[in-house]
């Protein structure tokens, strides 16, 4: 069976680009020779790269979809173009394959770091922008040396706390033949962490899915089992991570409290939704966990992953964005 998508309407398509990393989008013609040259290449490059809600290949045909073509200002067919977090980065025109295969060499490098784990569902008209996290410069204070570290809340790997979130204790891996990674995330000396998060590119952030499989519920009594977070200050554009006194006396840019109602109890994950209109053009964001559920002086996040819109990449790798000159 092809893994190639077959888009059959605008709103078919937005859902595809919102639900994928990465589109390689085909516009061809049934009449069209050329078209019916690359169509098998293309067709083979989707069976070896596609990747669940990463690498996704689809088909438009110009003719049903002529207003489609349009809006993506396709005029001559085969038209192969290369969309990024919802945006185009890349297209040729023509059945050129070495151009098709020069556009995919990035496809090893995204499918080598993805995989098909996500929070929760994506809101209407937005995307996973996580990517855009400029990783080497983030900082995480107050969290417990022995577990994970800041990029561990951005891992694109399934939790392993899916595993075993029916099992109760203190979030430690177990030893011998059953340890696992640990992949998470806890505070040490008290709830509070505080996490700066640089991005690569200006970005707008529409939401934070935040999972936690933290073990510890209402009738627990003991306040050393890690617990979900509960306040969350977001401090917007800043050059460098706050300290915990410092944030005293900043004013936040949004104050959230994460409400039992607001965790989907299958993915264990809230979605904190922000006051879009406060993080447009968002460079940085300092995540500063307040307190956790149930006076926890222990705070357990698994992951975090950011929505909204991406900007430009700084870097493209192997591949040209449209209206840029070479050497540029």
């Amino acid at each position: 069976m092809s893994k190639v998508v077959d888009v059959r309407s605008q709103e078919h398509f937005e859902q595809i680009l919102r639900g994928s990393k990465v589109v390689l989008v085909d516009f061809w013609a049934d009449w069209c020779e050329p078209c019916k040259v690359i169509a098998p290449h293309f067709e083979k490059l989707a069976d070896k790269w596609t990747r669940p809600n990463t690498i996704t290949f689809a088909k438009i045909e110009q003719d049903q979809n002529a207003q489609l073509s349009a809006r993506h200002n396709v005029n001559t067919i085969p038209t192969i173009i290369l969309f990024e977090s919802g945006k185009e980065t890349q297209r040729f025109k023509g059945s050129d394959i070495s151009s098709l295969v020069k556009i995919t060499d990035r496809f090893a490098e995204i499918a080598s770091s993805s995989s098909s784990w996500t929070g929760n569902n994506l809101p209407r008209g937005y995307t996973d922008i996580t990517h855009q996290v400029d990783q080497l410069g983030m900082e995480l204070l107050n969290a417990d040396s022995s577990l994970g570290s800041a990029r561990t809340l951005f891992s694109e790997d399934k939790p392993s706390g899916v595993e075993s979130a029916a099992e109760k204790g203190k979030g430690k891996a177990s030893d011998g033949a059953g340890k696992s990674e640990i992949d998470w995330i806890e505070s040490d000396t008290d709830a509070q962490l505080m996490l700066y998060i640089p991005f690569q590119s200006t970005v707008k952030v529409h939401s934070l899915q935040i999972t936690s499989y933290a073990p510890r519920t209402e009738d627990d009594d003991d306040d050393d089992i890690p617990a979900r977070p509960h306040r969350i200050e977001l401090y917007s554009n800043r050059s460098h991570n706050l300290g915990f006194e410092e944030a005293e006396d900043i004013t936040a840019t949004q104050v959230i409290d994460i409400k039992p109602t607001d965790w989907d109890e299958k993915s264990k994950t809230a979605i904190v939704e922000m006051r879009f209109v406060k993080f447009q053009n968002i460079s940085s964001l300092v995540v500063f966990v307040v307190d956790a559920e149930h006076d926890s002086e222990k705070t357990r996040i698994d992951r975090i992953r950011i929505i909204g819109e991406s900007g430009e990449k700084r870097t493209m790798g192997k591949l040209q964005k449209i209206g840029d000159e070479p050497g540029e």
